[in-house]
């Protein structure tokens, strides 16, 4: 294509230039210069000519007088440039000193001046040097102002400042002029400060941005959800804060684990249990199954049953093999929860099991066992090998290995095992 319209160029040039040719050699002009006694004839054409080339020679002439003059500049640029890049390779590499010391000496050349000195408030506190970061950056505000204020902010919420960086963001953030990096330190900073109402603010302009990737985006939600809802404070604003969250917002997992919690907290077990028996027929969460075994309320028999069910599709989930057994006890069915309890320590070891197991064992009275996997549970989470139970401990032997679920394709035929 290229090819095509520099042929169609070449093509209309020559037409112009023969056209032209013929209607200035009908007349070509005439140009009379006469000074101190010199007379010049010449045409236009040739004046035109012969002005073009005293250009192109004075100004030819002109680099030729000024590079000995750049020759100092032109050094500096270079050297600039080169520590502009050692002090970004050191600030990467972690060595923080050298970064911060070359890149303000970059920060001399001015086209440099601002990112140099934006990279060494940056290398200040990472080193732990917050007062010098913040001087850096009242330098290099002069040059990039709102970089140098989000970053200013940063600074501030990694010193343990969160107020000051939630103010120093707030009255761009209420104008709806902050940058993307502004937005997520606003909702970092919000979080710090317990000012969940600015966090959720937040979300939307960060969404839209496209600053974070898709698993950062959602982590962040998550975290900015669940610490607006536990935040509310009684069962009324809680049900107004989750009534008018979008509908996106409402099926994030950890968002629905927190508002269970504290529903369940102000005593609205109903609602908490709705929410969560929904979300789990939407798609499976084991860390809401176990918030589901976790929940008070009278009806835990029924819980108990409707649980049970779940097995069939997730006969070797450990969490709700662990919300089973822990559903047993507060309801003294010690063989069940045994049955339970052994089966989720077989499949993934935790302390939360040994600690219901413990539970079990106290519930019949054997102080001994009981302890044991009380220990068990604390060695556990400590990193630290645990003692196996006794075999004698079991009234009966207990299949604790992994049940193969049938897997069928699409159009519903059994798949072979690989």
């Amino acid at each position: 294509m290229k090819l095509w319209r520099w042929i169609l160029f070449l093509v209309i040039a020559a037409a112009l230039a023969a056209f032209s040719w013929h209607w200035i050699a009908e007349d070509p002009g005439y140009v009379l210069l006469r000074i101190r006694g010199y007379v010049v004839e010449t045409t236009v054409v040739a004046a035109l000519a012969i002005l073009l080339l005293a250009w192109a020679l004075i100004g030819a002439l002109w680099r030729l007088l000024r590079w000995p003059l750049g020759a100092f500049s032109r050094r500096h640029r270079r050297l600039s440039r080169q520590r502009m890049s050692d002090g970004l390779i050191a600030l990467m590499e972690g060595r923080l000193g050298d970064a911060e010391r070359d890149l303000h000496r970059a920060s001399r050349l001015d086209v440099l001046r601002g990112p140099a000195l934006l990279a060494a408030a940056e290398a200040a506190s990472r080193r732990g040097e917050p007062g010098r970061a913040l001087e850096t950056l009242a330098e290099a505000s002069q040059s990039a102002p709102q970089a140098a204020r989000v970053l200013r902010a940063r600074v501030l919420r990694r010193d343990g400042k969160s107020a000051e960086a939630l103010a120093l963001l707030a009255p761009e953030a209420d104008n709806g002029h902050l940058s993307p990096g502004g937005w997520r330190e606003l909702a970092l900073a919000a979080l710090a400060a317990g000012d969940s109402r600015r966090a959720r603010e937040a979300l939307e302009p960060l969404q839209k941005s496209g600053a974070l990737g898709a698993r950062a985006y959602a982590v962040m939600e998550a975290n900015v959800l669940t610490a607006s809802l536990k935040s509310a404070p009684d069962g009324v604003a809680l049900n107004t804060l989750w009534s008018q969250l979008p509908k996106a917002q409402r099926r994030i997992p950890a968002a629905i684990d927190a508002y269970a919690r504290r529903a369940a907290g102000f005593g609205l077990i109903l609602p908490a249990m709705d929410e969560v028996e929904s979300a789990l027929r939407r798609e499976w969460s084991s860390p809401l199954v176990e918030t589901y075994g976790g929940l008070g309320g009278d009806d835990l028999e029924g819980r108990l049953r409707r649980a049970e069910t779940w097995l069939d599709a997730h006969p070797n989930d450990a969490s709700l093999l662990l919300t089973l057994g822990r559903m047993c006890v507060r309801l003294k069915l010690w063989g069940k929860a045994h049955q339970y309890l052994e089966r989720a320590q077989a499949l993934q070891p935790s302390s939360a099991t040994w600690e219901a197991l413990g539970d079990t064992y106290a519930g019949q009275d054997d102080v001994a066992l009981a302890q044991r996997c009380y220990r068990n549970a604390l060695a556990l989470a400590r990193g630290d090998a645990v003692e196996a139970l006794p075999q004698g401990s079991r009234p009966v032997r207990i299949d604790t290995r992994p049940i193969a679920i049938e897997e069928r394709s699409e159009h519903g035929v059994p798949r072979l095992p690989e």
